[in-house]
C-alpha cells in the first residue's frame, strides 16, 4: 500500500505502523498523549527536523517532542555520546566528566549568579523540589502560581494547573494559589490594552496576597511565556514586576524554563528577554536532546537552605546518571557550537512573518504570537469569531499529516515547536503544508 492509498483514509497511518498501534493499545494504559493517539503511526528513526515511521513515511516536524527534541533526530554528536557511556555505565550519583562538564559550561550561561545545579528526571520533580527547596529557605509553606500556568501532573504541583485536569482528583495540595494572568486574546479585567492588562493583573495579584493568602509564600512560581496554555506571551513588565514583588514579600522567584530555556526563544532564557535575574529556574525538555532529565538551578545561597541541602535531601535515584549527564552535556555543547538560540531567533522570526500573512488570507487562523521557534496560532471559526471546535481541529492535523507535516493542530491553540536545527526551508515548507491543510478544511467546511 502507498502514502497515496492510505492518505485517502481516515487516518493516514500506513498499515505497519496501524497495526503496531493496534497491537500495543492491548497492553498499553489509556491516556497516552493527544498527539500519539490522533497520529497512530509508529516511528523508526529520522534525521534533523523530519521523522520516518515504519511504513517510510516522512513528517516535517513542527512539535519535537513538545519542545523535547532540541537537537533533532540522528544528530551524530549526540548519538555518538549515548552510544559511548551506554558501552561504559549508565547509573549512579557518582561525579562523572559529562556531569562535570555539563555543570561548568550550564554555570557559565545562566543568569548571575545562577550556578548550582541539581539534576532530576521529569519536569513535574524537578519543580516539586524546587518548592521544597523554597520552603527551606523561607521556612514558609505557599506558592503562587498564575491562570494558564502548567507545571506537572503529580499532586504535589496539580494545584497549579488552572484548568478541568485536575477536575476529579480530590483536595489538592494546601497552601497553593492561582492569580490572574494577562492572556493577550482575553484579557482577565477586560482591558483591550496588553500593558493596562498587566497593570491590572499586577495590582490583583497584591491585594490577593493580602486577602486571600496567609502571609507565609514561599515562592512564586511563573512560565516566561505560557507553553501549554498556547505559547502565550505577558506584556513587557509583568514578568519583572511579578519579580520584585516576590522580592517585597521576601518569597522565592522562580522562573519555570521547562520549555523556554535553551535556546527555545530565540535567548538562552526566556527570562532574558526582560533582563530578569530570578532566585531560581526549573529546567527540562530540550537540554537533554531528549533524554528524560530536568534540573533546578539557583544561587549557592538558596541552594545551601536546609534540610534540602542536608546528604540526600535534594537527591533522585535517578538524576544526573551518567547518562542523563551525557545527553546534557553533548545537547548544551551543540546549542552552543551552532549557535541554535540564534536559529531559533532567525527562523522563527520568518515563521511569524509567513504567519501572518497566511492570517491575512486564511480564514481559519485568528491572533499569531510568538518568539523564536516558540510560536502560538489560534484557530477560529471565521463564522463566529470563536475557537476552532476540535473535532474540526482534528480534521487539520489529519489533513497536515497526509502531506507530511507533524503539528499541534488538533488544538485550537496550535503550538509550534519545532526542533531548534530546523532551517528557514524546511520550516516555510511545513507552514505551506499546514497552509494547504487550513484551505482543505475550510472548503469541506464551508469556513
Amino acid at each position: 500500500m502507498t502514502p497515496q492509498t492510505w492518505a485517502d483514509t481516515p487516518y493516514c497511518a500506513g498499515p505497519k505502523s496501524k497495526a503496531l498501534f493496534q497491537e500495543e493499545q492491548k497492553f498499553i494504559a489509556p491516556g497516552l498523549q493527544t498527539i500519539a493517539l490522533y497520529a497512530q503511526i509508529a516511528i523508526e528513526g529520522g534525521n534533523g527536523a523530519v521523522l520516518r515511521d515504519v511504513d517510510g513515511k516522512t513528517y516535517l516536524d513542527l512539535v519535537a517532542g513538545i519542545g523535547v527534541a532540541s537537537l533533532g533526530y540522528g544528530h551524530p554528536e549526540w548519538t555518538k555520546a549515548i552510544g559511548e557511556q551506554a558501552a561504559k555505565t549508565a547509573v549512579g550519583s557518582f561525579t562523572s566528566p559529562h556531569r562535570l562538564n555539563f555543570l561548568k559550561t550550564l554555570a557559565c550561561v545562566t543568569p548571575k549568579d545562577l550556578t548550582r545545579c541539581q539534576l532530576y528526571s521529569s519536569g513535574a520533580e524537578a519543580v516539586e523540589a524546587a518548592l521544597r527547596l523554597a520552603k527551606s529557605k523561607t521556612g514558609r509553606f505557599e506558592v503562587l502560581g498564575f491562570w494558564g500556568g502548567f507545571h506537572g501532573k503529580t499532586m504535589g504541583v496539580m494545584g497549579l494547573l488552572n484548568d478541568g485536569f485536575k477536575n476529579s482528583y480530590g483536595p489538592m495540595a494546601a497552601g497553593l494559589h492561582l492569580a490572574p494572568y494577562p492572556d493577550s486574546r482575553k484579557c482577565p479585567f477586560g482591558t483591550k490594552e496588553a500593558h493596562d492588562c498587566g497593570a491590572h493583573c499586577l495590582e490583583f495579584l497584591r491585594e490577593m496576597i493580602k486577602r486571600e493568602t496567609t502571609g507565609a509564600i514561599a515562592a512564586i512560581i511563573i512560565e516566561p511565556i505560557q507553553g501549554t496554555n498556547g505559547n502565550v506571551a505577558p506584556p513587557a513588565g509583568f514578568f519583572n514586576g511579578v519579580r520584585e514583588l516576590a522580592r517585597e514579600i521576601g518569597a522565592v522567584f522562580i522562573s519555570d524554563e521547562m520549555i523556554t530555556g535553551f535556546g527555545r526563544t530565540g535567548r538562552m532564557f526566556g527570562c532574558d528577554h526582560e533582563g530578569v535575574v530570578p532566585d531560581m529556574m526549573t529546567i527540562g525538555k530540550g537540554f537533554g536532546g531528549g533524554f528524560p532529565v530536568s534540573g533546578v538551578v539557583t544561587t549557592t545561597e538558596i541552594a545551601s537552605a536546609k534540610p534540602w541541602a542536608n546528604p540526600s535531601g535534594s537527591s533522585s535515584s535517578y538524576g544526573g546518571n551518567p547518562l542523563a549527564s551525557a545527553a546534557c552535556d553533548i545537547t548544551l555543547q551543540m546549542i552552543l557550537r551552532d549557535n541554535l538560540a540564534g536559529n531559533s531567533a532567525k527562523v522563527g522570526a520568518a515563521m511569524l512573518e509567513r504567519l501572518r500573512e497566511m492570517q491575512a488570507r486564511q480564514p481559519l487562523i485568528g491572533a499569531v504570537r510568538g518568539r523564536g521557534l516558540m510560536i502560538g496560532v489560534d484557530l477560529v471559526n471565521p463564522k463566529t469569531g470563536q475557537p476552532l471546535d476540535k473535532t474540526i481541529c482534528r480534521e487539520v492535523f489529519e489533513e497536515g499529516l497526509k502531506r507530511g507535516v507533524l503539528t499541534m493542530a488538533y488544538n485550537p491553540s496550535l503550538r509550534i515547536n519545532p526542533p531548534l536545527v530546523i532551517s528557514k526551508t524546511q520550516a516555510l515548507e511545513g507552514l505551506a503544508l499546514l497552509d494547504e491543510s487550513l484551505d482543505a478544511v475550510s472548503r469541506r467546511r464551508g469556513l
